[in-house]
């Protein structure tokens, strides 16, 4: 996906949040326990402003987070995408920027992950709402489960595995593959972390769905009911588990 595409997804799924959580802010928000949509949307709006000042800065900022207590959320969250927004577009996608993806320090990377940050807790808003999810675009969702693999599976599990407990242990030498649409992975957990690759082929379990439904499946925001699993179930079900530790 281009730059963009990827800035117009985050306007979109931005509106889309706001409006999901202004039915009401004291709902809870069943996939984030513990939180109401105020404080989803307050969170957000943080993150935003975290993006913006480490841009600046090229820096993490400190001290972090600043108190916002007291300030209207919806109106944070209005703030805090236009100042995004503005920072995001003044430099090109390749300019350095501070990042905790050590293979992509660029500007492009916060283009990239802040739209996929966006559609998740757009998701999460519309949960609390207790209405229907709205459709994520097929490039958007496709891109987003390369990004959920990638990014937070393979880059935190080689990182930080004793984060994973004895899960990646126990899933070593399987193989898991993943399909959605023309897009194929495989994971291959070990010890030492799960490699992902863009490869399609012989696996232990296979699991097939719609962009969306596995994008939501692999960030713990839907069930498994649209996807089709074919071979070791409970392998499958190992590698639902190794994605929450990898997104927590």
């Amino acid at each position: 996906m281009r730059s963009l595409r990827y800035l117009d997804c985050l306007r979109a799924d931005a509106a889309l949040l706001g409006s999901a959580a202004a039915a009401d802010l004291t709902a809870p928000v069943p996939s984030c326990p513990g939180w109401t949509a105020a404080d989803l949307v307050t969170h957000v709006a943080t993150v935003y402003l975290h993006k913006v000042e480490t841009i600046r800065q090229g820096a993490w900022p400190s001290p972090w987070p600043p108190d916002l207590s007291g300030e209207d959320p919806l109106a944070l969250l209005d703030r805090y995408l236009a100042e995004l927004l503005t920072e995001l577009t003044a430099h090109e996608p390749g300019a350095k920027a501070l990042t905790w993806y050590d293979p992509d320090q660029t500007v492009g990377f916060w283009i990239r992950r802040m739209a996929h940050e966006t559609v998740i807790h757009r998701v999460d808003a519309e949960l609390a709402r207790g209405a229907a999810v709205s459709d994520i675009p097929h490039d958007l969702a496709t891109d987003g489960i390369d990004e959920v693999l990638v990014t937070f599976l393979a880059f935190a599990s080689a990182g930080w595995p004793e984060d994973f407990g004895d899960a990646l242990p126990a899933l070593s030498g399987r193989t898991i593959a993943l399909a959605a649409g023309d897009r194929h992975w495989q994971v291959r957990p070990a010890a030492t972390g799960a490699a992902v690759t863009a490869d399609a082929g012989p696996a232990d379990v296979t699991i097939t769905g719609a962009p969306q439904d596995l994008l939501l499946w692999l960030w713990r925001r839907g069930p498994s009911d649209g996807l089709r699993i074919e071979g070791d179930a409970a392998l499958a079900e190992g590698l639902h588990g190794l994605m929450r530790d990898a997104t927590q």
